[in-house]
């Protein structure tokens, strides 16, 4: 039995004691410290059915811990490794990490580097990791001296990670966010622009002046029609979220007129190569320090209320669950 917040179609989110059952083949027991909350966790606890697709279900598509049991033929990673787990079914298919102990997929949990405490690995979470693969592919095409790059939902979580590692390798960010009042905090973590959301968010023409040579975009909708309408030519945006809306109202002209390459980003199913290199790059290229000033840690009885602020976009940076309290 472990402790853990369970979400269930006949009831409210409440935390009690779940039965974990024992790792089978590829499988491993983590002793969770630390998990996060995320738009995914959000949507889990209000019952949506395309993130629940279990019943009951333990949320937290994120989990960060200690090994302490295995499967049959598990060669990943061994007792007693410091690892985390991103996405993986997490949380949708398959009870997730907002619980003291998770059964999850060896293959694809990553050993932490020594210099990231769990703490950290939790702040950077689900949101930090699809902001470093947004990074790993938007720099292929597009380098810093190709121009300014936009970064579109900058106060979420990946947003805020997108800028930092963004600006850490020498480009020039543009932050596009509906609350201003976050503005100095998003050029502390390294926007050189702010701008406001609004401004994307109604459907413009199909072809606009070529402005961003790059655009890192969790929302979606209108908002990635209009970016991808201003990308110059050769350029690239990243499509990792659909806060805004899931349909993509555009027309073929940025990609046949202007060269524009939209990358899509899928966190959930990276291949583990992926997910190493990943997080190899955020144990060198992410500040602790930047990430900190934007990070708040509740326990699971406060995650509750945190999942619904996350969907109401009420939520500026990471919020990480500590499952020691």
């Amino acid at each position: 039995m472990t402790r853990a917040v369970l979400v269930s179609r006949s009831a409210p989110p409440a935390i009690t004691q779940v039965d974990l059952p024992d790792p089978a083949e590829g499988e491993a027991l983590v002793d969770v410290t630390y998990s996060s909350v995320n738009y995914k966790d959000g949507l889990a606890l209000a019952g949506n059915p395309g993130v629940a697709r279990i019943d009951p279900l333990v949320p937290g598509i994120d989990a960060v811990g200690t090994v302490s049991a295995l499967g049959p033929g598990v060669h990943d990673v061994a007792i007693g490794d410091r690892v985390v787990c991103n996405g993986a079914g997490l949380g949708e298919t398959r009870h997730g990490g907002w619980a003291e102990h998770a059964v999850v997929p060896s293959g694809s949990l990553v050993v932490l580097p020594d210099r990231v405490e769990d703490s950290f690995a939790a702040a950077i979470g689900t949101a930090g990791f699809t902001a470093m693969l947004s990074v790993l592919a938007l720099e292929r095409t597009v380098s810093p001296d190709d121009g300014p790059v936009l970064v579109t939902g900058a106060s979420g979580g990946v947003g805020t990670v997108a800028i930092a590692l963004l600006a850490a390798r020498g480009y020039r960010v543009t932050a596009s966010t509906g609350r201003r009042s976050n503005e100095a905090s998003l050029r502390t973590l390294g926007a050189s622009d702010v701008v406001d959301r609004a401004t994307l968010a109604e459907l413009g023409k199909p072809l606009q002046r070529a402005t961003w040579a790059g655009a890192v975009d969790s929302v979606g909708g209108a908002t990635l029609a209009n970016v991808l309408a201003a990308t110059k030519w050769g350029g690239a945006v990243t499509a990792c979220g659909l806060a805004q809306d899931s349909a993509l109202p555009t027309s073929v002209m940025p990609f046949i007129l202007r060269a524009v390459s939209l990358l899509g980003i899928n966190s959930v199913e990276a291949p583990l190569p992926l997910r190493q290199r990943a997080w190899e790059r955020l144990a060198t290229d992410l500040d602790p320090a930047l990430l900190a000033d934007v990070t708040r840690t509740v326990d699971l009885e406060h995650a509750i209320a945190v999942g619904a602020e996350v969907v109401a976009g009420r939520v500026h940076g990471r919020t990480v669950v500590d499952l020691r309290r």
